[in-house]
């Protein structure tokens, strides 16, 4: 790999259990928010944010950049509402630019009832190698 081009081959999510699945729930105990991790069956659209991510940006910050990605599902399982947050506004905003552009939907037939939420957060670690 050219050492001009970000040198990312995994993205992070979720560090060894250190964000656990947080119910907050509502007095019609729906749940408002679901932190994912690894496993929770979102394996597809982290895989789909690593590959349209656009890594040739020279104003990411070097090293291991940590985000959260706040978005909601429509009923039909669309991503909406996508925010982020993080060590990098560079990198949060591609985040943001690449989940609300992406052309797929969440089977929300496939999620199991603790997973139906308001709000999802996913953790986000990028490593941006030396350029």
């Amino acid at each position: 790999m050219d050492k001009k081009m970000l040198a990312l081959s995994i993205f992070l999510f979720g560090f060894l259990g250190m964000f656990n699945l947080v119910k907050a729930q509502t007095s019609d105990n729906k749940i408002q928010e679901v932190f994912l991790n690894s496993g929770d069956g979102f394996g597809e659209l982290r895989k789909l944010l690593k590959d349209n991510f656009d890594f040739s940006n020279h104003d990411y910050k070097e090293g291991i950049v940590n985000s959260n990605v706040r978005f909601s599902l429509s009923e039909d399982g669309k991503i909406t509402n996508v925010h982020a947050n993080g060590d990098c506004k560079n990198v949060s905003k591609e985040i943001e630019n690449v989940l609300s552009h992406l052309i797929y939907k969440v089977d929300m037939e496939k999620l199991s009832q603790k997973m139906v939420a308001s709000s999802y957060v996913m953790p986000v670690s990028v490593m941006i190698d030396n350029r």
